[in-house]
């Protein structure tokens, strides 16, 4: 697996992982009738860098990195992961945090933090603690999840 630069082509590989994605409503606070063209304007926006992971010339998952806050706290970064549903559980998730925790290393940000991260998404905390994030912050009923109703989001560090 090859995790590199996003470029345009990749576009409606991206798309389609994030439509994906925010459709089914229990990971991500995006609208799920977000646009195309919201999305990737989000996606690929001023001062975010996007990537993507590559297998075989096929687009699993993608990612990017960003500062979380401007200026003072322009230091610590953020980032959102998405990977396709026929690719999830086969360590693409993984090898895109190791790659993400390089890249911000490489950019010089002191530290990354994700500031919204479902209670049920279980994959991505088992990933995020696995390597040393630790929940900071427990915003009780935050995310109104699509069968479970109203569940915490975590802020992790």
């Amino acid at each position: 697996m090859k995790i590199r630069a996003a470029t345009e082509a990749d576009r409606d590989a991206i798309w389609n992982i994030f439509h994906e994605i925010v459709a089914a409503g229990d990971t991500y606070a995006f609208d799920p009738q977000m646009s195309r063209e919201e999305a990737l304007a989000y996606w690929f926006r001023a001062n975010t860098h996007t990537y993507v992971a590559e297998k075989d010339g096929r687009v699993l998952g993608t990612y990017i990195l960003r500062p979380n806050q401007l200026g003072p706290g322009s230091h610590v970064a953020n980032a959102a992961f998405m990977v396709a549903s026929d690719a999830q559980g086969s360590g693409v998730g993984r090898k895109m945090a190791e790659h993400c925790l390089d890249e911000a290393r490489r950019m010089g940000f002191r530290a990354v933090q994700f500031n919204f991260v479902v209670s049920t998404n279980a994959p991505a905390i088992h990933i995020w603690a696995q390597i040393g994030f630790k929940i900071v912050g427990d915003l009780l009923g935050s995310f109104d999840h699509p069968e479970q109703g109203y569940v915490e989001v975590y802020v992790m560090y």
